[in-house]
């Protein structure tokens, strides 16, 4: 789990216990308790009555009714999502329209590879730890397909740049320092880009910087108006319906490991 936790009535709920609305009257009638982890060295914490709202971390024990529950290592579950603008790519459930509330699963999952909250499309969601590390590591060059639609007319001179790689300025805060208080600037990697429409493209890259193709279209003039991503390596979005979700296949999920791990 991570810092920020799980909401106590989900925590109860994932483990199979009851729905999370049945959690919130047991909680709410005293018969939930927690046991906070102890640091190292220190004696086992004794367990306190648990409120509503409580969030439960690493480590912690919950008690219902008397009865520990088991931190059981759930089965591994794979889904792609067609996510719809708006649901943000977070695990903190404390942002509204996150990603985790929309999914509304018995398993907690991940993403691989993130979409802003404007961007629709392919995401692959999983609880396979190892998996999400390795698509999401740069150094792999993995690629992923996005179709770009933009504020005015494309031009050859635009689509030769894009693919050539682009100057942009990574502002958010992960990139802000004494040094460099407004950012740093990095060039993208070569990519291939397609022309689709007068105003839209395709564009693979085997790269991920935060917001990186709505940068690169701003560095060169360009607005983004729609921008939705339809591969990632051997996965396509298909004809999968906005908010749609579905459990990926053994064969996708063989082929995903197979080009991860032995590729």
């Amino acid at each position: 789990m991570e810092n920020v936790g799980k909401r106590l009535n989900k925590y109860i709920s994932d483990s199979g216990t009851c729905s999370r609305r049945e959690a919130d009257r047991l909680i709410e009638s005293g018969n939930v308790q927690i046991r906070r982890h102890a640091r190292k060295g220190q004696p086992e914490n004794e367990p306190v009555r648990a409120k509503l709202g409580d969030r439960v971390f690493a480590g912690d024990t919950v008690i219902v009714k008397g009865r520990e529950l088991a931190h059981k290592e759930p089965r591994k579950i794979y889904l792609m999502l067609n996510k719809p603008a708006g649901v943000i790519c977070t695990a903190d459930e404390r942002v509204e329209h996150n990603i985790i509330e929309y999914m509304d699963l018995p398993t907690r999952v991940s993403y691989a590879g993130r979409l802003d909250k404007d961007s629709t499309g392919l995401l692959i969601l999983t609880n396979d730890g190892d998996l999400i590390n390795s698509m999401m590591r740069a150094g792999n060059y993995h690629e992923k397909e996005y179709q770009c639609t933009v504020s005015k007319p494309i031009t050859p001179e635009f689509l030769k740049k894009m693919s050539e790689g682009v100057k942009i300025l990574l502002d958010d805060d992960a990139h802000k320092t004494k040094d460099h208080e407004e950012g740093v600037y990095v060039t993208t990697r070569s990519c291939r880009v397609r022309q689709l429409g007068e105003r839209k493209f395709s564009i693979t890259l085997t790269q991920g910087y935060n917001r990186q193709i709505r940068r690169m279209c701003r560095a060169l003039g360009y607005g983004v108006s729609g921008l939705k991503r339809v591969r990632i390596m051997n996965l396509k979005l298909g004809d999968l319906k906005t908010g749609q979700s579905r459990y990926l296949t053994s064969s996708e999920v063989k082929a995903l490991e197979d080009a991860l791990y032995h590729g």
